[in-house]
Order: C-alpha cells, then structure tokens, then sequence
C-alpha cells in the first residue's frame, strides 16, 4: 500500500475517503476511487474497533465489580463467623466463671456444713467448752 493509500480514522476519515472516491469517479481516476473506498473502509473498521473495545471496557468493569462484591460478601461473612467465635470464646468463658463460682460456693458451703458437725460433735463430747 502507498503512502497515499494509507486510511485515515473516524468521522472524517470516512468523509475524507468519500470525497476522495467521488473525485476518483468525477477525474476518471481508478486510483483516487481506491484510495477513498479504502479509506473509508479503514475509517470504519477503527470505528467498529473502538466500540468493541468499549464494550469489551464495560464487560470488563462489571466483572470487576461483581468480583470486588463477592470479595466484600466473602469478607463480610468471615467477619461474621469471627463474631460468632468470639461470641461463642466469651460465652463460654462466662459459663467457665460461673461453674468456677458455683463450684467455690458449694465447696464452701460443704466445709460450713463440716464444720458445723465437727462443732456439734464437739459439744456433744464436751458440752462444757461451748459457753
């Protein structure tokens, strides 16, 4: 291809292509009508292309924000399931505590109630000593 059969793009490639080809016609010149129509041609296939690529843009954009949402699910549900552990640790610390407690408390209360005895069985052997 010639330098002067090089396509030029867009809008006015085409017009550019379009006279070019008419003048061709209007001269008798083979040549020039060549050139315009391949202008034309070139100026369209960029203009296809350039939608393309648009589209391709767009398809591409809304993939990545789909992925970035189920990035954010994905990270919103291992946060909640994290609460929940960590709900579920502190629960069952409490209940820890609370067992803990309850079994001081009744151990104490055993060794009251033992001593209690002791004291009675004291006084039964020895009733002297309780005043």
């Amino acid at each position: 291809m010639s330098k002067q059969e090089q396509v030029g793009g867009g809008v006015l490639g085409r017009l550019a292509g379009r006279a070019k080809q008419l003048a061709g016609a209007a001269l008798g010149r083979d040549d020039l009508r060549r050139e315009g129509r391949l202008q034309q041609a070139g100026a369209e296939s960029e203009a296809e292309a350039a939608t393309e690529r648009a589209e391709a843009d767009k398809v591409e954009e809304r993939a990545q924000q789909r992925e970035e949402r189920a990035d954010n699910n994905a990270e919103r549900r291992a946060a909640a399931r994290q609460g929940e552990r960590n709900e579920a640790e502190d629960r069952a610390e409490r209940e820890q505590r609370g067992a803990e407690a309850s079994a001081e408390r009744q151990a104490t209360d055993e060794l009251e109630r033992q001593t209690r005895r002791a004291e009675e069985a004291a006084d039964t052997l020895d009733p002297k000593e309780r005043s």
